[in-house]
């Protein structure tokens, strides 16, 4: 007998958990804490998993002095496309508006459930700091303090700038630190692969939850919110490639998106841009891209690029702050854009990774993680579609630096 995938376990799951609340309505809430406990075990392993998984990735990079011009490029070129495709998301999600639709008394009893929360969100962006002052906070005065306070941006910030020193110091000292982090990084995945076993059950108990509480006039939004991720990823992948290759690279889109359709196709299958990897780079190759520049930047996009989950986090934290009436004014969309630029190495290459980088924004933001659970069973269609687009931005990346290059040195 076949084997059930936990992609489609998890859709069943969220099936049986809608079935459920119809049927049994209030009743059901009596499974709510299953679902509790599943939340926790995501929230519990975040911090341990990005501090160590992106010390370790920034390690790996090697010698920071020998990356040099090809490595500038590259990095600015991600940084670009990436804050674009967060823009793009942004924009969609703020126009669309794919979270409202509720009724008043729907949002009014979802904001009471979660109040103390929704309050926390709510002061935290009524605080209104200026752009220096998110930027001076993102630099901890206590290590100690911003692990205990679970504050990511600062998390983040450390976990890079001790990567970047292990890289500076004698390769004689780092190595065993690099091999303990190693280790550290398989237990933390580990530990995901055994929470992600639960997530049928979790999401099971937290959707019939949610509808049993609060009936089906929650499950038109997530319609709204699947096509307004699936067009925002459409749109910055037709628009923003097509331009980058045509522009900067020098070829035809028609003629790039032909020579990388296998590796677009294992990226769909798989929703793995490391499955994908030695795919994409024969298919560069294939397009006159040479070996020295595909082998250094498809790589490290596949590790830092992630595009796709960029837009897709964005959608997704305002889509869950509309559905419990939380307002994200200016620095809360900065915020966003942030966090998603520097979780973007951190996630690389985690199983379930757009749902741990979502988990961070929202922890950032003070947005009740309890709405993840609203759009776990579509992750797995999102999962394949954005990671597409992350690999297609790792090959349109090696043609532009390609060009660039060359040209620079004509």
């Amino acid at each position: 007998m076949k084997k059930i995938k936990l992609h489609t376990k998890i859709f069943l799951g969220l099936i049986l958990g809608i079935v459920a609340g119809i049927v049994f309505g209030e009743k059901v809430l009596v499974i709510e804490p299953i679902g509790t406990i599943f939340l926790h075990l995501i929230t519990m392993i975040v911090v341990p998993l990005v501090f160590v998984s992106l010390m370790l990735g920034t390690a790996s990079l090697g010698d920071v002095k020998k990356l040099g011009r090809i490595g500038a490029k590259t990095a600015v070129y991600f940084v670009i496309t990436t804050v674009i495709a967060i823009v793009i998301g942004l924009f969609l999600a703020n126009t669309v508006q794919p979270g409202k639709g509720l009724s008043q008394d729907v949002q009014d009893q979802l904001y009471q459930n979660y109040e103390e929360k929704a309050q926390a969100g709510l002061q935290h962006m009524e605080e209104k700091p200026s752009l220096i002052e998110v930027i001076v906070d993102i630099v901890p005065e206590n290590p100690v303090r911003a692990f205990i306070d679970g504050n990511m941006l600062q998390i983040i910030f450390m976990a890079l700038l001790f990567g970047i020193v292990l890289t500076l110091i004698k390769k004689e000292k780092s190595k065993l630190i690099i091999k303990v982090l190693d280790g550290l990084n398989d237990i933390f995945i580990q530990v995901v692969h055994i929470v992600m076993k639960l997530a049928p059950y979790g999401v099971l108990a937290l959707s019939a939850a949610v509808v049993g509480q609060f009936g089906t006039d929650i499950l038109v939004t997530l319609l709204k919110y699947s096509l307004v991720v699936l067009g925002g990823l459409v749109l910055y992948t037709l628009s923003v490639n097509s331009l980058t290759v045509s522009l900067l690279g020098r070829i035809s889109p028609m003629r790039f998106f032909k020579a990388v359709k296998d590796a677009i196709i294992i990226a769909f299958s798989t929703s793995s841009s490391m499955a994908t990897l030695p795919v994409a780079m024969d298919n560069v190759e294939g397009l006159g891209i040479k070996r020295e520049y595909s082998s250094f930047v498809i790589p490290l996009g596949s590790t830092v690029n992630m595009d796709g989950t960029a837009l897709y986090q964005g959608v997704s934290a305002v889509f869950i702050a509309q559905i419990y009436g939380i307002q994200l004014g200016i620095t809360g969309q900065v915020t966003i854009v942030l966090m998603a630029v520097l979780s973007s190495i951190g996630a690389a290459g985690v199983p379930m990774a757009g749902i741990i980088a979502l988990a961070l924004v929202l922890k950032q933001l003070g947005i009740p993680l309890e709405g993840i659970a609203l759009i776990l069973g579509v992750e797995r269609l999102l999962d394949m579609v954005r990671t597409s687009t992350n690999v297609i931005g790792n090959m349109a990346c090696s043609v532009v630096i390609q060009q660039l290059e060359e040209k620079g040195n004509k």
